[in-house]
């Protein structure tokens, strides 16, 4: 196996690009090194881009949005108080992956690019209509955060592509964002299933909405449905019943030891009901 810490992305790059056995990119290797030890995957080459310039920042752009280095730990995520405000949905989805010392390691891009269904930090950057940043040997380009998944443990990017940075963008006036998810333990573990909320409203009338669901699915999903029945609302009773069944005719899970079919069924309607409730509270300014 043999070890590359790199000083840029063109660098990584061009290591990957003539790389001819397995390849894995480290950033907090939260995922990386449990594999390595478990024994499920052996690299041949490891390219560490946390030296990488740029890489630990989150910076406020001039249109209001966010971009956030492909390093950034989920503590350093969690600290950011702008961020908090902007996006807390967001951030509640990233802080909830691993123990405090995995936080201080896991990262945002590591999570997408584990390609897990119950990746707690994805559903969060799905519903809010996040970008990523890819350098790779065919140059560079954007992807939304809801194209990178493709199946369990795989992604849509290419090989020898890494991603650089993560793009929120601008929060705006009147929005509001949560994420909730079911386990069965309470603390450190999987979850059973993930709901996101992310909408806008208008006084109280909701003028925009994006809900998304993971663990239900082979990859965490966006659930165009389910905004959509948010939409020209007030989250009345029946709106919420609109939103509960749309979540629940969007999944497609299977049953193992943490939850059986029909149970992650019914408790993505609940998760959506009470995500939807919780981001309207907060659009309306009425909780953080």
């Amino acid at each position: 196996m043999r070890y590359h810490a790199v000083g840029s992305f063109d660098e990584a790059v061009r290591i990957s690009a003539s790389a001819t056995g397995i390849t894995r990119f480290l950033a907090g290797g939260t995922d990386v090194l449990v594999q390595l030890r478990a024994g499920t995957v052996q690299p041949d080459d490891i390219i560490d881009i946390k030296h990488v310039p740029g890489v630990k920042d989150i910076t406020r752009r001039k249109d209001g949005g966010w971009d956030i280095g492909a390093a950034v730990s989920g503590v350093e995520l969690g600290a950011h108080a702008e961020l908090c405000r902007d996006w807390p949905g967001v951030v509640e989805g990233m802080r909830l992956v691993g123990s405090t010392q995995v936080q201080g390691r896991a990262t945002l891009t590591g999570n997408l690019c584990n390609g897990s269904p119950a990746a707690d930090s994805v559903p969060g950057l799905m519903a809010a209509g996040a970008t990523v940043s890819v350098t790779g040997p065919d140059g560079a380009r954007v992807m939304a955060v809801a194209d990178i998944p493709k199946s369990p443990g795989k992604t849509n990017l290419k090989p020898g592509e890494v991603i650089t940075r993560v793009h929120l963008p601008p929060r705006g006036a009147n929005g509001g964002d949560a994420y909730l998810r079911f386990i069965p333990r309470t603390e450190m573990d999987i979850a059973v299933v993930g709901c996101a909320v992310n909408l806008r409203v208008d006084g109280d009338t909701i003028i925009e909405a994006m809900v998304s669901l993971g663990a239900v699915a082979p990859t965490v999903v966006l659930v165009p449905a389910a905004g959509a029945a948010l939409v020209g609302s007030t989250l009345d009773d029946a709106t919420l019943d609109a939103l509960v069944t749309a979540a629940r005719a969007a999944c497609r899970p299977i049953s193992d030891r943490r939850g059986t079919v029909e149970f992650r069924i019914e408790v993505a309607g609940v998760l959506a009901r009470r995500a939807a409730s919780i981001a309207y509270a907060r659009a309306k300014g009425e909780t953080a």
